[in-house]
């Protein structure tokens, strides 16, 4: 390793020369395979042993089981929509067809999330002349995941890109960007191009070849959009059980439809303590406090009537709140603030999602009030230490 560090430090280029963008490309290479010898200097992050690469590298590898349950989820799918398998066969039947199958439609929109992301930060680095910023790492990974697998790729391209400028380079690059990244490219397809990210036909891949076509009465719709039509008799039509949204193999995006496979991924960020368990924590009280809100005002067989506990199995909320709620730059930095961004969090995306079922993945919009939010909610809270020390020193 050391003959390769002396190598890589021999031919880097200047940052001042004639193509700065090879400086760029060199130091982000270098950085990635090495601990770089200075302490980062953006926004919120922490200064300490570890460097910002290392860590957002732990939060990919934390999205890791999502990302290989969705793959095989999407092929799992599509040999249901054709009628290659049933819900009464073994669901590890013909596994390797199915994961094969997912890997070539989920992989590509990795790619491209991350090519056209880390192109354009590539290009602001060169032209700030700053070090190439790390929170792409994680950002590239989670859009492919919270998208349909039967996006267009372009148009998942656009999003990446409109994101990366709008949401987080105009603000001043990776820790001072006021919104999520991966929420704003959602946010942005779901505004822009409606029919790629709601219905029943994107969320199952129905590319068949010749001589195949979709089985008689199957729907690719999600369980989140039964209940909105039917309530819980709906879910409980299409075999959704809590224990079914549980384990996953149900229509949804690529990476959210498995709460294991995403609580796997929970552990690993509590147990390395990137990720703030009080706002986990405090997302799922606010998410089980609404809905049971619901469960006892509304009818039976209606969205209100799915229980509590169901409802946080459902759609994106597991996902949205271990990995995106989470973003230690656009959450609440204090320890009582992020009880109360949490719990917010998930007050409003049961709120949302049931109340308006335009938009049924209420905590996209949730998160990303939030994240405006967050900035309010940490100035009153020290405010209110503030007020609470004066008030100490007044009696002394």
């Amino acid at each position: 390793m050391k003959a390769l560090n002396d190598f890589i430090k021999k031919i880097k280029p200047s940052a001042e020369g004639k193509f700065p963008i090879l400086h760029a490309l060199w130091d982000g290479t270098y950085t990635f395979l090495f601990v770089p010898g200075h302490t980062n200097k953006n926004g919120v992050h922490v200064r300490d042993g570890i460097d910002l690469k290392r860590t957002m590298i732990m939060v990919v590898l934390a999205m890791i089981p999502a990302l290989l349950f969705g793959m095989f989820n999407v092929g799992h799918q599509h040999l249901l929509a054709i009628g290659e398998v049933t819900k009464e066969m073994p669901v590890m039947e013909m596994f390797m067809d199915k994961f094969l199958f997912g890997a070539l439609k989920v992989l590509p929109l990795v790619v491209v999330s991350y090519g056209v992301g880390l192109g354009i930060e590539f290009v602001f680095a060169a032209l700030n002349k700053h070090s190439i910023h790390e929170g792409f790492l994680v950002s590239g990974m989670l859009i492919p995941l919270i998208m349909p697998v039967d996006v267009p790729l372009w148009m998942v391209a656009v999003a990446t890109a409109f994101a990366v400028i709008i949401g987080k380079e105009v603000f001043g690059g990776t820790g001072m960007n006021i919104v999520n990244v991966a929420l704003t490219a959602r946010a942005f397809l779901f505004f822009a191009y409606p029919t790629k990210m709601s219905g029943d036909q994107v969320w199952i891949n129905t590319s068949l070849d010749e001589g195949q076509q979709v089985v008689d009465g199957f729907s690719g719709a999600t369980a989140l959009g039964n209940a909105v039509e039917g309530g819980k008799s709906a879910l409980d039509e299409m075999g959704a059980s809590t224990l079914e949204a549980f384990i996953g193999f149900i229509p949804g995006s690529i990476g959210e439809t498995s709460v294991i496979a995403i609580g796997i991924g929970a552990i690993i960020l509590l147990l390395t303590n990137i990720a703030s368990w009080r706002i986990m924590l405090s997302a799922v009280i606010g998410g089980l406090v609404m809905a049971s809100i619901f469960n006892l005002v509304g009818d039976d067989g209606s969205f209100m009537a799915v229980p509590a506990l169901h409802q946080l199995m459902l759609g994106g909320f597991a996902f949205g709140v271990v990995f995106m709620a989470t973003d230690p730059v656009t959450a609440s930095q204090t320890n009582q603030g992020k009880w109360v961004y949490g719990f917010m969090i998930g007050i409003l995306g049961i709120l949302i999602r049931v109340a308006n079922p335009a938009y049924p993945e209420g905590v996209m919009l949730a998160i990303l009030i939030a994240n405006v939010s967050a900035p309010l909610i940490d100035h009153v809270v020290v405010q209110n230490n503030i007020k609470k020390r004066l008030k100490r020193v007044k009696t002394v």
